[in-house]
């Protein structure tokens, strides 16, 4: 089976996703061709297990103080080179296209009637899970911007739809090191800095995309983008401040680590994931760089490890063997393997009887077992 992986490559959680699944597919013999799209080529950085992959311009979204930019990402999109790079992009010599929301190889794939498959936490939004902030214009967006046949949604929890829990590497905590990982990269240094100096008593590590260099500013240290450092001090941490994008905040709860999350602005789907893991007992939530909000979480207590399985490895095998065993047994067989803390499963029965979503009771069961 030949398969070309398309990969918004806009924010690190969908590179960093889809480079595990890279790997399960290699370990499993696919042949696999992988396109990028979203930012510059020389910005992406740890890519050896995606080979000789492409990259094109495609569409992204702008971002400025913290808030999604409408007339940024406007001015931005380019529709010619968006065109001219669509009609040159062949996908007829490939036996399946896999879409991590990347609009080029999803539409030209359809254009082509190229078989097409979405796996990305996006692709979970077309299934009724909670949702806040959503409208006319969010709901056609996530309908149109990278459209497939079949949507393989990835999310925290299944909400009685057949989701996959989250593809993380597996990741072992080390020796905890007192400090805080900060990952805001929509917040400028300097709003970040102002934020957390006030805590002198307490060690930031902050990665952002602004910094090409390491600096360090009182007791705040800035370092530039780069996988493994990043891991490295995710595995050490106490905690993770971060915006609510869906891959850093399955990792760090992966390690169970404590977790304060501030929603992208004017982004929907940032906004429901930030309530969703409040609603769930994950994390705490804070609309602005809130000190009052950050002083409180300092002070609390991580919420204790999630064991998820090998999702990787079970979806690579999934889709070689042909999708035959149903999604929803797929499923089923994924979230029977995982482990909440023993007060978010309690807290998900509670919630049970109260939403539309209500899963099995057997299920629920079986994690607090």
């Amino acid at each position: 089976m030949r398969i070309l992986f398309g990969v918004q490559g806009t924010g690190n959680g969908h590179i960093a996703r889809s480079r595990t699944l890279a790997r399960a597919l290699a370990n499993q013999g696919a042949e696999v061709d992988y396109l990028f799209s979203g930012r510059p080529k020389g910005t992406y950085f740890d890519m050896e297990a995606f080979g000789h992959y492409r990259t094109r311009h495609g569409l992204t979204f702008s971002c400025r103080d913290g808030r999604l930019s409408l007339l940024q990402t406007l001015l931005k999109c380019r529709p010619r080179v968006f065109w001219n790079e669509l009609s040159a992009l062949d996908c007829r010599e490939y036996d399946l296209v896999v879409s991590d929301f990347e609009p080029l190889t999803a539409h030209a794939a359809r254009r082509q009637g190229v078989p097409t498959l979405g796996i990305s936490h996006q692709a979970s939004f077309a299934w009724p899970v909670p949702r806040w902030g959503e409208g006319l214009a969010e709901r056609l967006l996530m309908r149109h911007f990278a459209p497939v046949q079949r949507h393989i949604g990835l999310h925290w929890f299944h909400f009685g739809a057949p989701l996959l829990p989250p593809i993380v590497d597996p990741l072992e905590p080390l020796r905890e090191r007192g400090r805080f990982l900060v990952y805001l990269p929509f917040e400028h240094p300097a709003a970040i800095h102002a934020l957390l100096s006030r805590f002198s008593s307490h060690h930031f590590a902050c990665f952002h995309p602004g910094v090409v260099q390491v600096q360090e500013w009182q007791n705040v240290v800035f370092y530039p983008p780069a996988r493994q450092p990043f891991l490295d001090v995710l595995r050490s941490c106490r905690g993770v401040i971060c915006n609510a994008g869906f891959e850093l905040a399955s990792e760090a709860l992966s390690l169970g680590k404590m977790l304060l999350v501030k929603p992208l602005r004017g982004q929907f789907e940032q906004l429901s994931n930030g309530k969703t893991l409040a609603l769930m007992g994950l994390a705490t939530l804070m609309d602005e760089l809130d000190p009052t909000v950050l002083r409180g979480w300092i002070d609390s207590e991580p919420p204790g490890r999630v064991t998820w399985p090998d999702v990787a490895q079970a979806l690579a095998h999934w889709v070689l063997a042909g999708e035959e065993e149903p999604l929803s047994e797929l499923s089923a067989r994924l979230w029977r393997r995982t482990r909440f803390p023993e007060e978010v499963a309690e807290r998900l029965c509670e919630l049970e009887g109260a939403a539309s979503w209500a899963p099995a009771s057997w299920w629920l069961r079986s994690v607090v077992d």
